[in-house]
């Protein structure tokens, strides 16, 4: 189970959709071939069936579209939220480049060196950052640099330390029963799952030119992975019932801040949710 608490700490999603330009060159698909059918032709190729139209496909095959994170830091005792995001205007082209996004993440996770949590995140978000970080030509020195032994400073990519959390390896298990998806595990916590969106519905968005409503998605998604590990660290004892208590309190007060302005004004949705939920459930 969770054993620690680093006093700086990122509770991250990734949002990715089949890549055009990676099934032209990999499938030798025409490129005059429009993007809707480039994409029709991967999920064919990836075992498309009319009970399954859009299958998972490898992660490797599919470019990163959006990134975020909410961030913890813990210092002189007092805790304070953050909500992140990329690409922060969705409009912006240059903003929105794959390889803008990539980057731009994986520096900064070089720079600040934070625990991160994540769901699914050892076999898919953290794999297709790095995959897509390989195939763009990307340097992401700091972020790669590991201690001579896993308990000697800050390491991504070891199993045996705490600075890369998978909820899902940690709250799941093995066999398709003892597995447990984000949605669920949330929804039964009585925290918001998917309720406006789910992953299915992003490479549509996508082709319809919608990227503003991934990253709202994406942000829900964070918030989401972050409330689910704030209990799953209560339920390992990091954190008392007050304690608990408190954390949530801080990311209701940065919801409600957020919401406020008009480019987050969409987190009254996820609020809103989450108190239905709270109230359904009888969870606190």
């Amino acid at each position: 189970m969770i054993r620690s608490v680093q006093d700086h700490l990122w509770a991250f999603d990734c949002e990715w959709v089949p890549d055009p330009r990676a099934g032209r060159l990999v499938y030798g698909l025409p490129a005059d071939l429009p993007d809707r059918d480039v994409l029709a032709a991967m999920w064919k190729r990836g075992g498309a069936t009319a009970e399954d139209p859009r299958p998972f496909l490898k992660t490797v095959l599919c470019r990163v579209v959006s990134v975020a994170a909410v961030q913890r830091r813990r210092a002189n005792g007092e805790v304070k939220l953050n909500l992140l995001w990329l690409p922060r205007d969705p409009a912006d082209a240059a903003q929105a480049d794959e390889a803008r996004v990539v980057g731009t993440f994986l520096q900064a996770l070089g720079r600040h060196r934070p625990q991160l949590v994540g769901y699914n995140s050892r076999g898919a978000d953290l794999r297709i950052l790095v995959q897509r970080g390989v195939a763009l030509g990307l340097a992401a020195p700091e972020f790669c640099r590991r201690p001579d032994k896993p308990w000697e400073g800050v390491d991504y990519f070891h199993r045996d330390n705490e600075w890369h959390l998978d909820l899902m390896e940690i709250l799941g298990g093995w066999g398709s029963r003892a597995h447990v998806s984000l949605h669920e595990i949330a929804t039964l916590s009585g925290i918001p799952g998917k309720f406006q969106a789910d992953g299915e519905e992003v490479a549509p968005l996508w082709l319809d030119g919608r990227l503003a409503d991934i990253v709202r998605y994406n942000c829900y998604d964070a918030l989401t992975t972050y409330l689910v590990w704030l209990r799953a660290a209560h339920f390992a004892g990091l954190f008392d019932a007050q304690q608990y208590d408190d954390e949530q309190t801080l990311v209701r007060e940065l919801i409600m801040d957020l919401a406020e302005q008009p480019e987050t004004a969409f987190l009254t949705a996820y609020f809103d949710e989450w108190e239905r939920l709270q109230a359904l459930t009888g969870q606190t």
